[in-house]
């Protein structure tokens, strides 16, 4: 992370990434960095840019570069970027990338530097490392799947959101920055494995120690946090609307209760499991008098962890999510802003790269720089 590198704005101003295009947390994990300034240069297959959709939003942030890794040339051009690159992320499957000659071994001869991050579904090693699979396989081998649904029913599938993006590209993006920062002491780079299954396990370490506490049972739909608790849970109103209930503790309990018009001396006790079937029905039959913006209305500016279910469309115009720019609008497309915030270095507002990819020679004239 050189110091004279011209400042882009951004807490990663200084950073420079190449990107081998893929899908799922790859992609992401490079436009989050691209997102907190990091200069990132995402290699695609030739042809790529003519046939992407262009309201297509995952290389947001980035520019854009074509070359056919398999052929020599390509790997030539990778490895001019690699050497003025802090860090590289790939997501092929393990080997790939040592047989197109752009390996560890050869992009660490040409940067000792330079921050290798590998994202994988079942990671580098291991029986299943060579084989195929998607979030959901990932995540039915941790545990968290199973534990994901009604009781009674099915586990239910957690868009991808856990395992590709949470498990994997939170956790790409972890393992860079912490090679980064331990690269200014030793000044080496390193390999970053990083996982979803790693991931996705380290997420449900809390479930686990609960486990072992005799705190939460395997059933699903049994627990305080897996919809078995009926002030921990989602019901639906007059108007086909939904709201998302969260009242855990005792004093926002007692809002809750307020709010829906009942008499606590009437009702089971919170923290009685027996009773949570009674108390299921009178929030529900409850909820379901009034529409989901009348229930807006009775629990707005109260500590009852009461809120409605919003669709995509109507994010933006929450006045809390509106208030803090949560949907920003990028070439007429809307999609979430950068996150986190930063008081002293914010990152600049994502740009979608030109439909034509740059110039490999343009690019690396800039980071000769």
């Amino acid at each position: 992370m050189g110091p004279m590198r011209p400042a882009r704005g951004g807490p990663l101003a200084d950073v420079r990434v190449v990107e081998m295009a893929g899908m799922g947390p790859g992609p992401h994990a490079a436009m989050v960095l691209a997102d907190l300034g990091a200069d990132v240069v995402r290699v695609e297959r030739p042809g790529t840019s003519q046939h992407r959709n262009p309201r297509e939003q995952r290389p947001r942030g980035r520019r854009l570069v074509e070359l056919d890794l398999k052929a020599e040339a390509g790997r030539d051009g990778v490895l001019a970027l690699v050497e003025h690159a802090d860090v590289l992320i790939e997501g092929f499957r393990p080997g790939v990338m040592e047989r197109l000659g752009l390996g560890p071994s050869e992009c660490g001869a040409r940067n000792p530097g330079l921050v290798y991050a590998r994202i994988t579904g079942w990671g580098q090693s291991g029986p299943l490392a060579a084989t195929a699979g998607h979030d959901i396989n990932f995540i039915s081998l941790t545990g968290v799947l199973e534990a994901i649904g009604r009781a009674g029913g099915p586990p239910t599938v957690p868009l991808n959101l856990v395992g590709d993006f949470a498990g994997g590209s939170v956790y790409v993006v972890l393992g860079v920055l912490a090679a980064l920062l331990e690269r200014r002491g030793s000044g080496r780079g390193q390999v970053v494995d990083a996982a979803i299954v790693d991931g996705t396990s380290s997420l449900a370490h809390t479930i686990w120690a609960l486990r072992a506490a005799g705190r939460w049972h395997d059933g699903r739909g049994t627990n305080r946090l897996d919809s078995g608790a009926p002030f921990y849970d989602v019901y639906e109103t007059s108007d086909g609307g939904h709201m998302a209930v969260g009242a855990i503790e005792a004093q926002f309990y007692a809002q809750l209760v307020g709010g829906l018009g009942l008499d606590p001396s009437a009702l089971p006790p919170q923290d009685d499991p027996a009773g949570w079937p009674d108390l299921r029905a009178k929030f529900a039959a409850a909820f379901a008098s009034r529409s989901r913006d009348d229930w807006v209305a009775v629990f707005e500016g109260t500590d009852a962890c009461v809120t409605p279910v919003l669709s995509f469309d109507e994010v933006a115009r929450h006045p809390h999510m509106a208030a803090r720019g949560i949907v920003i609008d990028v070439d007429g497309v809307p999609q979430p802003g950068p996150a986190p915030r930063f008081s002293r270095t914010p990152p600049p507002v994502p740009q979608i790269p030109p439909p034509s990819p740059a110039r490999l020679a343009a690019v690396l004239a800039a980071w000769r720089d």
